[in-house]
């Protein structure tokens, strides 16, 4: 039925020429533990994302105004349940919740452009789309699936996936320069956000991200900080961690600091905005009331080197994620022995068609369950465009 929907949109109100665009995809997942984790066993998932934006300058005549709505569900059993793993091998699988699947509208997002360089925004918004990186980032889709590899998991503490918020960006050209949020700083991805604004505290979020042109190719350097006025009295349920929802030791506020790079190494001269290069991230955070106390990851990504292939992406890398001290013992009343968490993923995209990518994806999870084996994840992802 919804898919029904999705098309009458399209017929009816795609216009371009008259302010409303969209992207509208599904992307399925088979992928399974083939040693280690907790079963070994393979299952089927899928997650429809179905975004639109409206320039209502051209629909209302606000110029500089634009609403963006995104509409998301999960559906099947995906790998996360049966990994042992803390951080999801599959984020997508995972969102908007992973209990339910019904859609649910995780942007309302209002932007009002006040010069070519400034603008100010508010509404409900999802965070996944922060802490860009050219090469691992794309919320799951087409790059790298494990969300150690979209973005720092180290704010997930202090920022929810859904949520009210208000904020300014700084643009250089088409790309964010500095953007500084104001959220609330509970989740509300199922729910309006309005009867629980700031019930529970605020969360402040910065975000500074620098061009470069080392050995004369693009690049970006990334410096964010999160802070939050929250009392913290349990690990909560957050659909982007997977950790039980038991009771901390009271902290008023909890913080994170982060860093990440992206640096083209090579770019193809028949096509300018494909190459392949570098990435990192690394950060820090309080480690009083987050269950993650410091974060490490690289790798190497970017589009095919294959001739005539150059669509296709690939990338391999490799996470380190520091349990807290604090908060470590504390699961380890629920889930047994705690210590530190690491893994690899390597995928290659293949576009098959410009609106199908098929991805193969190969991980090994060294889980911070000390009790359960290094798991073996392999599996297939496709994408489709509508």
């Amino acid at each position: 039925h919804l898919d029904a929907a999705i098309r009458e949109i399209m017929v009816l109100h795609y216009d371009e020429q008259r302010g409303i665009t969209f992207d509208l995809d599904h992307t399925y997942f088979y992928y399974g533990v083939a040693s280690g984790g907790l079963d070994q066993e393979f299952d089927f998932a899928g997650h429809g994302d179905y975004v639109f934006n409206f320039d209502l300058g051209k629909l209302a005549g606000r110029q500089g105004l634009f609403l963006k709505l995104r509409a998301e569900h999960r559906f099947g059993n995906d790998v996360n349940d049966v990994d042992g793993v803390l951080l999801p091998a599959t984020i997508l699988t995972s969102l908007p919740n992973p209990l339910q699947e019904d859609v649910y509208l995780t942007n309302v997002l209002f932007t009002q452009f006040l010069s070519e360089q400034f603008a100010v925004f508010a509404g409900k918004l999802d965070t996944l789309d922060g802490d860009l990186n050219a090469f691992a980032h794309a919320r799951g889709k087409d790059q790298f699936s494990n969300v150690a590899f979209v973005v720092n998991p180290l704010a997930f503490r202090t920022v929810p996936y859904s949520t009210l918020g208000a904020g300014f960006v700084i643009l250089d050209g088409a790309e964010p320069l500095f953007q500084f949020t104001v959220l609330n700083a509970v989740e509300s991805t199922g729910t309006s956000g309005f009867e629980e604004l700031f019930d529970e505290g605020v969360t402040l979020s910065a975000q500074l991200r620098l061009p470069t042109n080392f050995w004369d190719l693009p690049g970006h350097q990334l410096f964010a900080g999160t802070w939050s006025s929250r009392n913290y009295v349990s690990l909560g349920q957050d659909p982007r961690i997977i950790l039980p929802d038991v009771p901390i030791d009271r902290q008023d506020g909890s913080w994170s600091l982060f860093w990440n790079c992206d640096q083209y190494l090579s770019l193809y001269s028949d096509v300018p905005t494909a190459g392949w290069g570098y990435f990192g991230r690394a950060g820090i955070a309080d480690d009083q009331a987050n269950p993650l106390a410091y974060f490490l990851s690289a790798g190497i990504g970017g589009n095919s080197p294959i001739y005539g292939r150059e669509a296709d992406r690939l990338g391999v890398g490799y996470y380190y994620a520091g349990t807290s001290d604090e908060i470590g013992p504390i699961v380890a009343t629920v889930l047994g022995p705690i210590g530190d968490g690491q893994g690899v993923e390597l995928f290659y995209n293949y576009q098959v068609t410009p609106w199908f990518h098929l991805t193969t994806d190969l991980q090994v999870l060294d889980s911070a369950r000390e009790n359960v084996d290094t798991a073996l994840i392999a599996g297939l992802r496709g994408r489709v465009d509508f």
